[in-house]
C-alpha cells in the first residue's frame, strides 16, 4: 500500500534568540516586550502523523477507460480507488488515536510563523510529552487489532473494486505505515554563526524576533476568532428565532465556551489588555450556567444571550480595528 505522510507538525522556537544572557533559563526580563517574552516562555514542537494512503489513483489506461465510459477527454479527467473502508470499526478506532493526537497538540500550543509548527509553554512540555507517549502507545494497540481484521479488509476491497484490485497496493505490514512523532526543534540561529559571521548571526535573530513578533498577532487573531465563533454560536441559540421562540441547542454550545476559556487562561500571552477584558467578561457571563437551567429559566436565557450579545459587538470592534495579517514565512 503506497503510504502517506500526514505531517501534522508544529515547530515552536526553542530557545530564545534575544534573551540576555543575564537573565537565568527560566527568567523573563519583566520589561521585555510580548514577543520577548513569548520567545523565552515557549520552545517548538512539532507532531508528525504517519499515515496510510487510502486511496489511490487510476493509471493512465483506466483512466482513459473511465473517460470513455462519459465519452469525455482524457485530460479532463481524474479517477482514483478507494483501497480500504476507513469506516470499518478498527480502522476507525486507529482514526479516532490520529485525532486526539492531533487535537491535544493544537489544544495546547500557539500558532507560528512557520508551517507545521506550533509553539508551547516550556512548562508544559513534560506533560505534553508523557501524554503524547501514551496516545502513542494507544496507537500502537489500534494498529495491532487492525492487523487481526486486516485480510477481512483486503477482501472488502477485492470484493469492491473488481478489476480494479491489485494486491501490490496493500502493504501486510501496518506498523511501518502508522506512527506518531514528535520533538522540538530550535527556531533559532545556530551558536556556531556568531563565530563565523557575526553580522548573520544578530541579522538572523532580528529575522526570528520578527516571526515572534508576528506570532503574537497570530495568537491574539486565532483566539479572537474561536472566542467570537463560540460567543455568536451560543447567542443564536438562545436568542431563538424572529418570533422569540428559543432554538434547540447542545450542551456543547455552553461547554465548548467554557472549555476555551480555561485554554485561554492556560494559554493566554498577556498581550492585549481589551481582549483580555473580552474573555473575563465571557467567563462571567456563563461562570456556573448549567445548559439545563438555560433551557427551563426564560429570564436567565435572555439575560445571558444578551451580554453576550455586548461582548460580540465589542469583539466585532476589536477585530475591525486590527485587520488580518499575513503570515511571515522563512525565506527558502
Amino acid at each position: 500500500m503506497s503510504t502517506a505522510n500526514l505531517t501534522t507538525a508544529s515547530p515552536v522556537s526553542d530557545s530564545p534568540a534575544s534573551e540576555s544572557h543575564a537573565l537565568g533559563d527560566n527568567e523573563v526580563n519583566p520589561m521585555a516586550s510580548v514577543s520577548e517574552r513569548l520567545q523565552a516562555e515557549t520552545t517548538a514542537v512539532r507532531l508528525k502523523i504517519h499515515w496510510p494512503s487510502v486511496r489511490k489513483t487510476l493509471s493512465s489506461d483506466q483512466t482513459r477507460q473511465a473517460a470513455g465510459t462519459f465519452d469525455a477527454d482524457t485530460k479532463s479527467v481524474s479517477a482514483s480507488k478507494k483501497l480500504l473502508d476507513t469506516n470499518h470499526p478498527a480502522f476507525r478506532a486507529a482514526t479516532a488515536v490520529r485525532k486526539q493526537a492531533a487535537d491535544h497538540w493544537k489544544a495546547n500550543t500557539l500558532p507560528y510563523t512557520e508551517p507545521g509548527m506550533r509553539l508551547i509553554k516550556r512548562v508544559d512540555v513534560p506533560t505534553f510529552d508523557v501524554f503524547m507517549t501514551s496516545v502513542r502507545a494507544e496507537l500502537n494497540e489500534a494498529v495491532e487489532q487492525l492487523e487481526l481484521h486486516f485480510d477481512e479488509l483486503i477482501d472488502q476491497a477485492r470484493e469492491r473494486l473488481g478489476d480494479l484490485f491489485d494486491p501490490a497496493d496493500y502493504d501486510m505490514n501496518l506498523h511501518r505505515l502508522f506512527g506518531i512523532e514528535w520533538d522540538y526543534p530550535s527556531c533559532n540561529p545556530p551558536e556556531y554563526l556568531l563565530q563565523v559571521s557575526p553580522q548573520l548571526y544578530y541579522s538572523e535573530c532580528s529575522r526570528v524576533q520578527r516571526r515572534f513578533d508576528e506570532a503574537v498577532k497570530l495568537a491574539e487573531q486565532a483566539f479572537a476568532d474561536e472566542l467570537e465563533q463560540l460567543v455568536t454560536h451560543l447567542g443564536e441559540r438562545l436568542r431563538g428565532d424572529g418570533d422569540g421562540s428559543p432554538k434547540v441547542f447542545r450542551d456543547s454550545a455552553v461547554t465548548n465556551l467554557a472549555e476555551f476559556l480555561d485554554r485561554f487562561q492556560r494559554l493566554n500571552i498577556r498581550s492585549d489588555d481589551q481582549l483580555d477584558r473580552l474573555v473575563a467578561d465571557a467567563r462571567r457571563i456563563v461562570g456556573g450556567v448549567v445548559p439545563q437551567h438555560l433551557r427551563e429559566q426564560s429570564e436567565l436565557r435572555q439575560r445571558v444571550a444578551t451580554e453576550l450579545s455586548r461582548v460580540e459587538a465589542s469583539l466585532e470592534g476589536w477585530m475591525t480595528e486590527r485587520p488580518r495579517r499575513s503570515i511571515l514565512r522563512r525565506s527558502r
